[in-house]
């Protein structure tokens, strides 16, 4: 049964969603004052304007802020146009108000648009809303910015759409004992008076426009901060709070300047800061040197947030961001945290390029910030600072993967996707606009070499510099650099949904080669199935001398083609799993290739095995190969060394085991087949975790230990409850290694009663590090008691906080015998997780909650409910769910012989 797109949308007019152009800002004077203890803001902006055409009529945004008086000044007018907000047109469905004036402004002239405001400090997460933390026993509060997408209207009136370009110059007004920022360095900061007499400028605005502050009210300050370059609302920043910050610096290698590098946060946290301060340091240098442009900004400030709803943010001048994304106990981190911090750090330095230099025009091409960002920051410049994490080949899991699993949907969407209002805008922050444009940009740069792929971004962001962008422009670039027509090669893979999958048919002389869209359903009917893409095979081949060759120049454009090659040796499409698609083998042929990767000394890469396993349960999923297949491919690799490669093995069997989780008796026996495969890694590696030892060997056994644990390794268990016992008993938790927190916590909760699971709740409550915070939350929800499960529950809808509901939900989830009832829970409490829902909705908390589940009686109940529900916010995430439950449904109706049968062989049990 299909779902059909979850686009569901008629391409609309511009004019429908778009500011009009008659009218352009070029400039905003921007002061803002904030009460952190009646928790409100107030202010005034002046928008110095250019008048494109004749006009009587401004149209800006605003949303949630009580208008006052309206100024109009223009040497055009004879005197200025005074409105109180009353006159104005609102449109609150597009969070416009349109300003009439009674004179008409001649085109090419200049005015300035003058408007107060005031506001509330929320706890929405986005705008400019407030954030909460703990200092000596009691809740305080502290106020910032997030207005990706379109939330810069919530804070001020303004034009808030990334084209529409212009400087600011930002003042604050804060209580003395606070420190404000802002996306610039500070220029001037002076004591203020809001009870004292002024004559002329900013304070004479403020005391005849703003409210009053009582006279007992303390000191408060003013902080001018300098001019902008041009930029978009969407990533101006300001905070106000109790901070402080640990500093660094970094020397332009393009320049020779020294610019000043802070992070800040409150002081309760600033000790775990040191580590995500490093990484930007190390990388700004590659950045310059990469793109051969200077980081334009006088700074660059990092602030870490205990409210926050994405997981980092990049506000040009002042990235910000949650805990978990930039902080680390210097005395106990694990790997995983530490590669977390590292990775979105870098992210977002790539964003002062990738989106705040040059910027997309529209919201439809958000990919060539994030997926830029992706490729950039998470691969090719981190490598550069941390070789040892191999994270070209991690990239295969952490983001093509990813990409593949959901782009196999009929609910998919292309890269570059229509974005008519607000709420479509907010659900393509999604792995298709990241992982998967990541995915399709490195593609390119393989085929056509990495060297002159990034000489191309180089032109292109110097050919846009402080501008705006579609993807022509960007092929452009990289056409010049490289001699290649570009648009040609990527057309489809950015404009059209979907990826093929290519089936390779061996012949007398060669392979046959042919492309079809790839779907998790199964073969594509011809409806979905009329895209050709232009792939790049990367056919491997043996040399005379027994050495891989790697034509990376092959390409396949049309629906089939014949490749003439020597298939008595061995070979591979897709080498170094470049590619974008997953690839088809007869079982012969993948047999072959199974026992050339087992080898000692294979040919075929670390990222050919990866690949290898990642498409194996992907295909098996589909109906193109038995499940029992796959199976027999992880059981083949076992023997494999490479962490990565084992990573993978174990996501491949994890997807069978969460697939299967409400058969007992295939669950038994392929938690036998997972204990088979890691429990001898355990015993060879053990539970501790020595200085010296390799990234590979931390990481390999944190996962080892995790499945043997969860698949109920008795020994492992016993082991882990051990040391949460001492834990306990003593309050040292030196047995429990950071790494292995995640499976300590679930495992003490599950085997343990009411003594562990309020240990580990005290945990969550007050977690030593956000990433032990984590686990710890997670750790609850794997609970086996009714009793516990809707304490737990309880807690998420009274206690926690709304950042961290996504955890719990996942935490849900992998807990079979709750995993339903979190997702009735959800139903039940819909208003409530809506009313708590954040800027990006309830697109995660939907997901987390249903796509576990995997019967076509599932997918009835919970349609029936959402039938009657509002989901314009979250409709591509709930109709990407619908679409897993029944394909997870079809696989099972399908393989639950096969993958019986094959688990009672002999090959399973030796």
């Amino acid at each position: 049964m299909s779902t059909g797109s979850p686009l569901n949308t008629v391409t609309k007019d511009p004019k429908e969603y778009r500011l009009p152009t008659n009218v352009q800002p070029t400039h905003y004077d921007i002061t803002v004052r904030t009460d952190l203890e009646k928790l409100t803001f107030d202010g005034f902006v002046t928008v110095h304007l250019h008048v494109n055409e004749d006009t009587s009529n401004i149209v800006f945004n605003t949303a949630h802020l009580e208008l006052g008086e309206l100024t109009l000044f223009s040497p055009a007018l004879q005197r200025p146009e005074v409105r109180s907000a009353s006159e104005l047109t609102i449109d609150e469905t597009q969070e416009r108000a349109s300003l009439h004036l009674s004179s008409t402004l001649p085109g090419g002239s200049k005015a300035q648009l003058k408007v107060s405001f005031v506001g509330e400090l929320s706890d929405s997460m986005m705008g400019y809303y407030r954030a909460a933390w703990e200092h000596e026993g009691k809740t305080k509060h502290y106020s910032l910015t997030q207005f990706q997408p379109t939330a810069a209207r919530h804070a001020f009136p303004c034009w808030d759409e990334p084209l529409l370009k212009a400087t600011f110059s930002i003042t604050l007004i804060s209580r003395d004992n606070t420190v404000a920022l802002s996306n610039m360095p500070a220029v001037a900061e002076n004591k203020y008076d809001p009870n004292a007499e002024y004559k002329g400028g900013v304070i004479s605005w403020l005391t005849s426009k703003l409210s009053a502050v009582p006279k007992t009210d303390g000191p408060w300050k003013i902080t001018e901060f300098a001019m902008t370059p041009p930029m978009s609302t969407y990533v101006v920043a300001f905070a106000n709070g109790p901070f402080v910050y640990l500093e660094s610096s970094y020397k332009s290698p393009l320049s020779g300047a020294t610019r000043p590098l802070r992070i800040y946060t409150t002081p309760d946290l600033i000790h775990q800061a040191q580590f995500a301060l490093d990484v930007k340091r190390d990388v700004l240098p590659h950045y310059e040197q990469v793109f051969d442009i200077e980081y334009p900004l006088p700074k660059l400030d990092t602030f870490v947030v205990t409210d926050f709803d994405a997981g980092a943010m990049e506000n040009w001048g002042l990235i910000t961001g949650r805990t978990s994304a930039f902080l680390l106990d210097p005395k106990k981190s694990d790997v995983r945290a530490k590669k977390d911090v590292a990775s979105t750090q870098s992210h977002e330095v790539a964003h002062m390029w990738f989106g705040n230099i040059t910027t997309m025009k529209w919201w439809d091409n958000l990919y060539l910030n994030e997926g830029f960002a992706s490729l950039m920051g998470e691969v090719i410049i981190l490598d550069k600072i941390f070789p040892e994490w191999k994270v070209h080949a991690e990239f295969l899991s952490v983001h093509l993967n990813k990409a593949l699993s959901l782009d196999a949907k009929l609910s998919s969407h292309p890269i570059e996707v229509d974005c008519p209002d607000a709420n479509m805008i907010n659900q393509i922050f999604d792995p298709l606009s990241y992982a998967k444009a990541a995915s399709v940009l490195r593609m390119l740069s393989r085929y056509v070499g990495e060297e002159d792929f990034l000489k191309g971004v180089s032109l292109y962001l110097k050919e846009h510099r402080f501008g705006n962008t579609v993807t022509n422009d960007l092929w452009e670039g990289i056409g010049k650099a490289t001699g290649v027509d570009i648009s040609k090669v990527m057309g489809n893979w950015i404009s059209k949904m979907g990826f093929p999958v290519v089936t390779v048919t061996e012949t007398k002389d060669g392979v046959l080669v042919r492309q079809d869209r790839f779907l998790e359903t199964g073969p594509a009917p011809p409806e979905h199935n009329e895209t050709l893409w232009t792939i790049p095979l990367s056919l491997l081949t043996v040399s005379a001398d027994g050495k891989a060759n790697i034509d990376t120049k092959i390409i396949l454009d049309s629906r089939e083609t014949t490749i003439s090659l020597d298939t008595s040796k061995p070979f591979k499409i897709n080498a170094g799993t470049t590619g974008v698609y997953r690839v088809l083998y007869a079982t012969e042929r993948l047999d072959k290739i199974a026992e050339e990767a087992a080898k000692a000394n294979s040919i075929f890469s670390l990222e050919d095995r990866m690949g290898l396993l990642m498409d194996a349960p992907a295909l098996a999923q589909a109906g193109y190969v038995k499940t029992s297949s796959s199976l027999s491919l992880i059981n083949k690799l076992r023997e494999e060394k490479e962490y990565l490669v084992l990573k993978c093995l174990a996501d491949s069997l994890e997807e069978v085991v969460s697939t299967w989780w409400e058969d007992v008796d295939v669950t038994e026996k392929l938690n036998a087949f997972s204990r088979k495969l890691f429990v001898p890694i355990v015993k060879r590696l053990g539970y501790d975790y020595p200085d010296c030892e390799s990234v590979d060997d931390s990481l390999l056994r944190t996962r080892a230990v995790t499945v043997a644990a969860l698949a109920g390794d008795n020994g492992t268990i016993e082991e882990l409850k051990s040391r949460f016992s001492h834990f306990m008993k003593t309050a040292d938790s030196s047995q429990i290694p950071a790494d292995l927190e995640r499976v300590v916590f679930r495992i003490a909760v599950k085997y343990g009663g009411r003594a562990e699971y309020d240990a580990v709740k005290a945990i969550a409550v007050k977690p030593s590090t956000p990433s032990t915070g984590i686990a710890a939350i997670i750790g609850m929800c794997a609970t086996l008691s009714d009793e516990l499960a809707e304490e737990t529950f309880d807690h998420m809808l009274t206690k926690a906080r709304d950042q961290d509901l996504v955890y719990m939900f996942y935490g849900f989830r992998v807990n079979d015998k709750y995993a339903k009832f979190s997702a009735r829970k959800f139903r039940e409490n819909f208003d409530v997780f809506v009313e708590r829902s954040g800027l990006f909705g309830l697109a995660f908390p939907i997901k987390y909650s249903h796509d576990i589940l995997s019967t076509k009686e599932d997918y009835e109940e919970i349609a029936k409910f959402f039938k009657t529900k509002d989901t314009s916010k979250f409709n591509m995430a709930l109709q990407q769910t619908y679409d897993t439950i029944l394909a997870r449904a079809a696989w099972i109706q399908r393989s639950t012989a096969d993958i019986s049968e094959w688990l009672d062989s002999k090959a399973a049990r030796e």
